[in-house]
C-alpha cells in the first residue's frame, strides 16, 4: 500500500477506472484511515504512474442521472411494456 495526497473530490470507483485505464494495477479499493491518510494498494513500481493520475482526479460527488431504462424499472416497467401501452411496435 502506498500513501498519496487525497483528492479534494474523491470518487473511489472513478479513480479505480482512471488508474486501470492508465495501466496501474490496483488490487483493492482506495483506503482512507482514521488519521485521514489516503492509501492505494498498488505496486511500488506503479507509484510514479499513479501520482499524476491521483493528483488530477476530480471525481463526481453527485450520483449520475438514472437512464430511461432505470427510471422505468423503478416503477416496474420495461421499454417493451411501455411501447405496448403506447401502441408502438
Amino acid at each position: 500500500m502506498i500513501t498519496f495526497e487525497k483528492p479534494e473530490n474523491l470518487n473511489g470507483a472513478e479513480l479505480l477506472i482512471e488508474l486501470k485505464a492508465n495501466g496501474v494495477s490496483i488490487t483493492d479499493s482506495p483506503t482512507i484511515l482514521d488519521d485521514g491518510s489516503f492509501w492505494l494498494d498498488i505496486a511500488e513500481s506503479d507509484k510514479a504512474k499513479a501520482t499524476p493520475i491521483v493528483a488530477a482526479h476530480n471525481g463526481t460527488i453527485a450520483a449520475p442521472e438514472p437512464t430511461v431504462i432505470e427510471k422505468l424499472a423503478s416503477v416496474g416497467l420495461s421499454i417493451e411494456e411501455l411501447k405496448a401501452v403506447l401502441g408502438g411496435n
